[in-house]
């Protein structure tokens, strides 16, 4: 949303100021500390209790028994989500282009990570039987995936393409409806032909 808000400020006659795109950033600090504080609790929740449950953050952080696969995934998640809710948590970070970008790409890497990779095939690494299975994604899902945002973005962009003349006024046609100068209602009377 931040990364839209200033292509739309810098391409678009909608006045976004500077300071809603801060405040914006500054609420995504706190929603980070909220997700980094929530995966820390989990992960002493499991450690301290130390149940057999503990055996799938073990694989995800450190691996179990030689599998390691998804490991760099875990902490690539982790390191971006810190560094991205280290450089909104300062303003003077969070104020400039480059680093308030920055913060906004690892937010979202972090996060897809941690629900794609960290969520669901930990949870049945190990199976009931004990057998681990190891997942790294193919370059056809990798694909698939890009083909689904891509669809995505190209959605959202034509969406944005008439959404943005109705907003500013530029569209042909949305005051009038196509009617002609005639019948067109003035602000202070009715059209012809209402009671």
């Amino acid at each position: 949303m931040l990364i839209l808000f200033q292509i739309l400020q810098r391409t678009t006659k909608i006045a976004i100021k500077d300071e809603a795109i801060w405040k914006i950033a500054e609420l995504m600090a706190y929603a980070m500390f909220v997700n980094l504080f929530l995966l820390g609790a989990e992960i002493f929740k499991e450690y301290y209790s130390a149940t057999e449950h503990l055996t799938h953050f073990q694989y995800l952080f450190a691996g179990v028994r030689g599998h390691h696969a998804l490991v760099p995934y875990a902490w690539a998640f982790v390191g971006c989500g810190i560094v991205a809710f280290l450089l909104f948590l300062f303003p003077a970070t969070r104020r400039n282009v480059v680093t308030l970008n920055l913060g906004c790409l690892l937010i979202y890497a972090s996060v897809y990570i941690e629900k794609g990779m960290g969520l669901v095939i930990p949870a049945f690494t190990p199976d009931v039987l004990g057998e681990i299975y190891e997942y790294t994604p193919t370059v056809h899902e990798l694909r698939i995936g890009a083909a689904i945002f891509s669809t995505g973005f190209l959605i959202f962009t034509v969406l944005c393409k008439i959404a943005i003349p109705i907003l500013t006024g530029e569209f042909a046609g949305t005051t009038d409806l196509g009617r002609p100068e005639e019948l067109r209602p003035t602000p202070y009377a009715p059209a012809r032909g209402t009671v």
